[in-house]
Order: structure tokens, then C-alpha cells, then sequence
């Protein structure tokens, strides 16, 4: 294993800024914040043994992001790969796992395309309407299924808050880059309602390393989010979600082996909605939601400007949960009934060699059990299992155990959790056809078995709050999608023997260096690893051992505010092809710091300007191998609202 006496200089310095600082920042009332991700049921955030990551409104406000992806660099243990400019193709990996291993959902909707390995599209998520992300890092398949096995993050979008209230939002600024949105919502004493609309476009800048011709992309995004009280025990629950849009890129040269000027681009268009009915008996002891989602996809490829291929999904969810409390609600049992339906769809030119047209689906019935009950306010304890029958894989059983105890006179909190976690194969690695690649039906699910332990200790009434959490997880039978097959001369997918193992270390800090200044910043080790074709253990790739982020607030004024921050991604593996014969091989990414800075300034209580410089030290970087990433930008915008 790797020592972490390996830290580069940069990150040291961010580190020790981070972590010798005097500083502030927990947020009051931590005891009560309440995160609805964490269980099946809302749950205080101190009494969940998960590592979580709460970035609240106003953290989002004075960010100003244009996508939720460039929020997620600063969470520990989140490592974000893009491929060039904004909008373009982004993985994000949690704990040195696969991108296809974290879970996402937009306001309790599972949004990850089967599609797309079972990835989540981030160049689809603008900020626009984002009120909230949860993250919950470690195992969760005990409580959702397949594709939770290093976390889930959760999405939440603005409802309505006021009884009538509007606003709007305009915003300019470098790489032709224009956004704009709007929002209306009503709320009464038995309904409320908000719809928002908003529309990204940008020119964008090379993807390539030669060359001139810019790749941009655009998003128009819907939402709408609503809920009404029949009774006083019963509401009804409403969202929906549209994003359209394309991402221009550059294809890659068979020649070089590298991405060359191209017009190539893909459209994508999302669609989810979310029906949910919530019945409480016996003065909310007894509680019943069903609940009815759907999430669909269309993808069309273009490169080289002639259609490559379509591929659509469609995911049905029907649940219902049904838990009873007693003890004053300090005890909890939560039962789980699911449907799930799965609907894949790929079209394309049929060639000698290979038809990519195909229409497939699979059906998964769950069952889970989950209990939570903290003792005399100091320890809780919860422990869920959850059942999958598969119609196309044998079933899963997945389990988590979870422990939090405070030491009230010291302020510490301690945590352990202890799971295990399932990946079902993608359509695409068992049935997809692609240029040169041949899926493989005789797939297996990928296991993991990960434990944590975390001490989170806190100063000054909560104003300083520190965490260390240390975590070990070991996959079996994990897919690699790069196996050369001889026979046909084509890569297909095949399941690896031994171990892959992820281990590290995350340190996080929130404090308060005055009533002005603010401070948070966090560092995450990582040592990621797999055994290759060999049975030699490597590196995997695009996971860099040593990544920290680090925000500085400064409360100028009461109209002006101010964000500084830094992100340090180290030094990491990746890939390169070059043209055949001459085999693949690996080649070494040098790290870089991005540093960003927000400003904003209120002219009255509705309407407010702000600035954002991004990569203010011009780096010149990559995150994938290949793949320029953009240079300095500058945006200026302004909102207004009215309530």
C-alpha cells in the first residue's frame, strides 16, 4: 500500500490550510438536521453511522455552479473525471470505486441511465433548481439495490416555500456561455406547487489537443414539484423532470490514437416523474408510502456527422414502505416491498460482423427489512437486509450494521458501519454492440463487503467540527469491459478472478474563524487496486491517491460575499491507445490545482449580481487522458426574486 508520505507539496500546503486553521464552520443545530437518504425513513444526520455529506442552499447560492458535477469536488472521497469542456461526458468515482457504483437519484427518483454502464449523465444536471444534495458514501444496496455499492447521492430541487413567490435568473460570461431560468411557485395551508424552466448554451472551447474548432453544448431543463394534503394524515406527492439537450465532442483518431477536431455530438433527452402517497395512523406511530417512479433515456450518437446509433431505457418502479415506531419514535422497524422493470432498447447499421439492434428487459422483485433504535440518547444502532430475485441473475442478499455513540462530555461522536453491496451487469456489457466491441450474456454480479470506522469530534458549541473516517472495501468478481477475445478479434466484458480492493483515509473540517469568516475544507486518501489479466495487482485507473478542496467565505459586507476556493486532484493513471499494432499502454496524468472565486453582491432584497472567475491560475490540465479541459473563465450574472 502506498504511504501517504507520497503527498505532493501542493497538497500538503491545501492540507495544512485546511487542518492547522483555527476555524468554524459546522453548521448549527447539526444534531437536528435531518437527511432523507440515509434510511428508509428521514434520520437525524448525527444518528447515521454512514459517512454523509450535506451541501445545503446556501452553500449552492454563493457557488453559483453551472453544473451540480463542480459541487462534488470538494466532498471527500468524490473524484470527478470530465472529458474536456463543460457538459461533455463526466465520471464521478466515490472511494476509488467505478463511476456505475454510486447511486443517483433526483428528489428520491433513480436517475442512472442503463444506457450508459448504469452511469448517471452528469453533463445533464444543471444547478438551476437544485436546492440540496445529500451524499451518502459506503454500501447501500441493503436499502436500494443494485448500483449503491460506494453511496448514493440524492438531489433535491427547490419546492415551493412562500404563498406566492417567482424568480429569475440571467448569466453571461466566457466560451460563449449564456444561462437563464425561471420559477414560480404557490404554497397553501393543503398544497403546494413549483415550476422552474432554465436554458444553458455555450460555444464551449477544443476538446482536442490540436486544432480550433470549438465543442459546445446546450441543456433546456423542466421541472415541476408539488404535493397536497388530503387530510391531516394524508398527502399526495407529485415531480417531474425534463432535460434536453446535446454535447458536441471530439471523436477519436485511428490514427493517433488521440481525440481529433470532429463533428461529432450526442442528444440526449431526460424524462422522470415521481408519484408518492404518505398515510400516517395512530398519531404518526404507524406510516404507509406507495410510491410509483419512472426514469427514461434517449441517446443519438453523430460522429464524423453520420448517425452511429440510438439507444433508449426506461426504468418502473412500484414500492411501498411500511414502518411502525415506539419508544417515543427512539425505535423503528421499516418493511420494503419493490417492483423494479428494466427496459433496454439499441439501434443501429447492422454489419457482417455484428447486429446492433436489440430489445431487452429484466424484472427485479425486492424485499428489505430495516430496524433503527437509539438507547438512553447516546448509542444507536440499525441494522437492514434486503432481498433481490432477478430475473436474469440469481438473487442477492444484502446486509449493513450500523453503530453511533456521543461522549456527550467531550463532544465526540463514533461511528462504524459494515455492509455489503451488489452491481448487476449492464445491458450494454452483456448484450451491447459497438464498433469493436461484443457483449458477453454470461456475466455475473460484481460483490463488495465494506467496513468504516469514523471519529468526528467537535469545538467551541459546534463551531469547529472535525471527522476522520478510514474505510476498507474488497470487490469480487468485477466486470472488465477491456477483454480482448481472440476468436472474433474483438473487446468484450468479462468478470475477473481475485480481489479489487479500495482502502483509504478522509479528513474533513467546518469552522468558523470569525463572524465573518468561514472555512471548510476536506483531503481523502485513496488506494485503489485490481488484479490484471496476469494476476498482478495495478492501480486502477483515474484514481488519484491524494485529492483536498478547500473554501474560504468571507462576509465582506452584509450586501457582498465572498468565496474562495481550491481544488487539488494528485497525480494519476489512465490509458492510451495508440494506433494498432502498437499495444495500449499506461501512461501518468500530472496533478493541478483549480481555484475558483464567487462574488456576490445585493442591491436590494430581491435582486442581486454576482461574479465567477473558474481556473483562475490557468492551468493547462487534463482529466482524461487526452481530453483538454478549458482555461480561465469569467461569468457574470444576476437574480431576482420576488415573494
Amino acid at each position: 500500500m502506498k504511504t501517504i508520505s507520497r503527498f505532493p507539496r501542493r497538497a500538503l500546503a491545501l492540507a495544512c490550510m485546511t487542518f492547522a486553521l483555527p476555524s468554524m464552520a459546522a453548521s448549527r443545530g447539526y444534531d437536528e438536521e435531518i437527511v432523507v437518504t440515509a434510511s428508509h425513513l428521514p434520520v437525524s444526520l448525527a444518528r447515521t453511522g454512514s459517512s454523509a455529506t450535506v451541501i445545503n442552499a446556501d452553500q449552492i447560492h454563493y457557488r453559483a455552479p453551472m453544473l451540480v458535477s463542480d459541487l462534488l469536488r470538494d466532498i471527500p472521497g468524490f473524484a470527478v473525471s470530465r472529458n474536456g469542456v463543460t457538459g461533455s461526458a463526466t465520471q464521478v468515482r466515490v472511494r476509488g470505486a467505478e463511476g456505475n457504483h454510486l447511486l443517483v437519484l433526483i428528489d428520491g427518483v433513480e436517475a442512472n441511465d442503463p444506457a450508459q454502464a448504469d452511469e448517471f449523465n452528469w453533463g445533464t444536471l444543471n444547478a438551476a433548481a437544485v436546492e440540496r444534495i445529500e451524499v451518502l458514501r459506503g454500501p447501500q444496496s441493503s436499502l436500494v439495490g443494485s448500483d449503491a455499492v460506494s453511496g448514493v447521492i440524492n438531489i433535491i430541487t427547490r419546492g415551493a416555500t412562500d404563498p406566492m413567490s417567482a424568480d429569475a435568473w440571467v448569466e453571461g460570461g466566457s466560451f460563449g456561455t449564456y444561462q437563464a431560468g425561471v420559477g414560480a411557485g404557490h404554497r397553501g395551508e393543503t398544497a403546494d406547487i413549483r415550476v422552474s424552466a432554465s436554458v444553458m448554451d455555450s460555444e464551449g472551447s477544443n476538446i482536442s489537443r490540436e486544432g480550433s474548432e470549438k465543442d459546445g453544448y446546450r441543456n433546456e431543463t423542466y421541472s415541476l414539484k408539488g404535493g397536497w394534503s388530503l387530510t391531516p394524515d394524508l398527502r399526495l406527492g407529485l415531480s417531474a423532470r425534463r432535460s434536453d439537450g446535446r454535447s458536441d465532442f471530439d471523436s477519436m483518431s485511428y490514427l493517433t490514437g488521440l481525440p481529433e477536431d470532429t463533428d461529432s455530438y450526442s442528444d440526449f433527452r431526460g424524462d422522470a416523474a415521481r408519484l408518492s402517497a404518505d398515510y400516517g395512523m395512530l398519531e404518526g406511530l404507524l406510516k404507509h408510502r406507495l410510491e410509483y417512479a419512472w426514469t427514461a433515456w434517449d441517446n443519438d450518437n453523430v460522429e464524423y456527422g453520420a448517425t452511429t446509433g440510438n439507444t433508449s431505457t426506461r426504468k418502473d418502479q412500484y414500492r411501498y414502505l411500511g414502518s411502525v415506531q415506539w419508544a417515543d419514535g427512539a425505535q423503528t422497524v421499516t418493511m420494503l416491498l419493490e417492483r423494479e422493470r428494466e427496459d433496454f432498447r439499441q439501434r443501429g447499421e447492422a454489419q457482417p460482423w455484428g447486429d446492433p439492434n436489440q430489445d431487452r428487459s429484466r424484472d427485479t422483485d425486492s424485499a428489505g427489512l430495516e430496524y433503527r433504535g437509539t438507547f438512553a440518547e447516546a448509542l444507536t444502532l440499525a441494522a437492514s437486509v434486503r432481498r433481490d430475485d432477478n430475473s436474469e441473475f440469481d438473487s442477492a442478499r444484502t446486509w449493513r450494521l450500523e453503530a453511533v455513540y456521543d461522549i456527550a462530555s467531550s463532544a465526540t461522536r463514533l461511528r462504524a458501519a459494515w455492509g455489503t453491496a451488489v452491481k448487476n451487469p449492464t445491458f450494454s456489457e452483456r448484450f451491447g454492440y459497438y464498433t469493436n466491441f461484443q457483449g458477453n450474456p454470461d456475466l455475473q454480479p460484481e460483490e463488495s463487503e465494506s467496513v468504516e470506522f469514523g471519529v468526528e469530534q467537535s469545538w467551541q458549541d459546534e463551531r469547529i467540527v472535525g471527522s476522520v473516517t478510514v474505510f476498507h472495501a474488497d470487490l469480487t468478481d468485477e466486470i472488465d469491459g477491456f477483454v480482448f477475445d481472440p476468436l472474433t478479434f474483438n473487446f468484450t466484458a468479462a468478470n475477473r478472478d481475485g480481489k479489487s480492493k479500495r482502502e483509504g483515509v478522509e479528513l474533513a473540517l467546518r469552522a468558523a474563524l470569525s463572524s465573518t469568516f468561514s472555512l471548510s475544507g476536506s483531503y481523502t486518501y485513496t488506494d485503489s487496486t485490481a488484479p490484471d489479466a496476469t494476476g498482478e495487482t495495478v492501480d486502477e485507473l483515474r484514481r488519484a491517491p491524494h485529492i483536498a478542496s478547500l473554501t474560504l467565505g468571507w462576509q465582506a459586507r452584509q450586501d457582498l460575499q465572498l468565496n474562495l476556493n481550491a481544488q487539488y486532484n494528485g497525480t494519476q493513471d489512465d490509458q492510451y491507445f495508440p494506433p494498432w499494432p502498437e499495444p495500449s499502454r499506461i501512461v501518468k496524468m500530472d496533478d493541478y490545482t483549480l481555484l475558483n472565486l464567487n462574488i456576490t453582491y445585493s442591491l436590494d432584497a430581491s435582486t442581486e449580481l454576482y461574479a465567477r472567475g473558474e481556473n483562475l491560475l490557468d492551468e493547462d490540465y487534463e482529466e482524461v487522458f487526452g481530453y483538454r479541459a478549458p482555461g480561465i473563465g469569467g461569468y457574470v450574472g444576476m437574480r431576482y426574486k420576488l415573494q
